[in-house]
C-alpha cells in the first residue's frame, strides 16, 4: 500500500469558483513579454463586456475583453497581476490569494487591479489557466490510443504535482479556457480510430482525468498529513498496520479479510516505485477502457444510454 511524499507548495485548501477553468489544472506556461501566459484568440478582436454573452473570466482569458493600453502603475500588466497570485497560491496556498493581497504583492492599490481584472473569480480563472499551460509536445513515438491516453494521464499528473494549489479550485463548470480546452482536444484525440461515439469518448477522458485529480489529491493530502506530524512515509505505514492490528485481533472472525491482509504483511512495506500505486490504478481503468474498445462501445451505460453527451 502506498504512501508517499510528494514534494511541492500551496496545499492549503481554499474556497473558489472558476468559470470555465474546469479543474484540468496543468503545466505553467513559459514567459516572455507583457502578459506572457495568457493566450489570444485569433480572428476575433476584443469588446466591451457583456458583447460576447460570455463570463467575464472567460472573455479575459480567450483575449476578449478590451485591456487598458497604460495601468495607472509603470510595469502593472494582467499578466503580473496573475503570476503574483501564482506565486501567493503556491508559497501559501489558494485561500490566501485575494485581490488586496496580490496588490499588496506587487506595491499597488487595490483598486488599480480592477482596471485589468474585474473580480476575483476571474483572477482564479486566469491563474489556473496560465498555470495548466498547453499540453506537452507528444513524442511521435507514442503510438496507438492506450500510450497515448497513458501520456495525457501522466502529463496531467506531473502539472498536479508542480502546482498541487490546483487541486483545491472547485469545479463549477465543465473546462472553457483556452488551455482547459487544448487538453481535452489532445485526450479526445488520443481516443481517434477507437470507434468509440463522441460521448463515450469525453466520458472516458473524464473517468481518467478524475482519477488522476483524485490520485493527486489524495497523495496531497497525505503528505501534508506527514508534514504536519514530522513523519517519513515508512513510519506512517508501520504505525497505521500495528492500529489496524490493535483494532481487529480482538474480534478476528468479524474482519477476516482485514486479518489476511494483515498476515500478508504487505500493508506496512512501502512500494518499490512511487508511481506504483499510480501506474496500476491507470492501467486497471485503461484495461476496461479496452475491453469497451474492444466491444466497439456497446455496453458502457445502462438501457438509457447516456453518459455526457446525453446529459448534456
Amino acid at each position: 500500500m502506498a504512501v508517499k511524499r510528494r514534494h511541492g507548495e500551496g496545499e492549503e485548501a481554499g474556497e473558489m469558483v472558476a468559470d470555465g477553468g474546469g479543474g484540468t489544472g496543468l503545466p505553467a506556461a513559459s514567459g516572455g513579454g507583457q502578459d506572457a501566459g495568457l493566450p489570444r484568440t485569433s480572428g476575433a478582436g476584443p469588446s466591451a463586456s457583456g458583447e460576447t454573452g460570455l463570463p467575464a473570466s472567460l472573455e479575459t482569458a480567450w483575449g476578449l475583453r478590451e485591456r487598458p493600453a497604460k495601468g495607472p502603475r509603470p510595469g502593472l500588466s494582467l499578466d503580473r497581476i496573475v503570476r503574483a497570485g501564482i506565486g501567493i497560491a503556491a508559497a501559501e496556498g489558494i485561500g490566501a490569494v485575494s485581490m488586496g493581497r496580490v496588490a499588496k504583492e506587487l506595491g499597488v492599490s487595490t483598486m488599480s487591479l480592477y482596471r485589468y481584472v474585474s473580480a476575483k473569480d476571474e483572477l482564479y480563472v486566469l491563474m489556473e489557466d496560465t498555470a495548466m499551460g498547453p499540453p506537452p509536445p507528444m513524442s511521435p513515438d507514442v503510438t496507438g490510443w492506450r500510450a497515448r491516453l497513458e501520456w495525457w494521464a501522466r502529463a496531467q499528473r506531473e502539472v498536479f504535482h508542480r502546482n498541487l494549489w490546483l487541486l483545491r479550485v472547485p469545479i463549477s463548470s465543465p473546462p472553457a479556457s483556452p488551455h482547459s480546452l487544448q487538453w481535452m482536444e489532445c485526450g479526445l484525440a488520443a481516443l481517434a480510430g477507437t470507434g468509440l461515439d463522441e460521448g463515450r469518448k469525453i466520458s472516458v477522458i473524464m473517468l481518467v482525468g478524475g482519477y488522476v485529480r483524485n490520485e493527486a489529491t489524495l497523495m496531497s493530502d497525505l503528505d501534508a498529513a506527514m508534514t504536519a506530524r514530522g513523519l517519513a512515509p515508512d513510519e506512517v505505514m508501520r504505525r497505521y498496520e500495528h492500529t489496524v492490528d490493535a483494532l481487529t485481533a480482538p474480534d478476528p472472525g468479524r474482519y477476516p479479510a482485514v486479518r489476511q491482509l494483515l498476515g500478508s504483511g504487505v500493508l506496512g512495506v512501502p512500494d518499490a516505485s512511487p508511481d506504483m500505486e499510480f501506474e496500476f490504478g491507470l492501467g486497471c481503468l485503461l484495461g476496461g477502457v479496452e475491453v469497451l474498445v474492444g466491444s466497439g462501445g456497446e455496453g458502457a451505460y445502462g438501457s438509457g444510454g447516456g453518459g455526457a453527451a446525453s446529459s448534456a
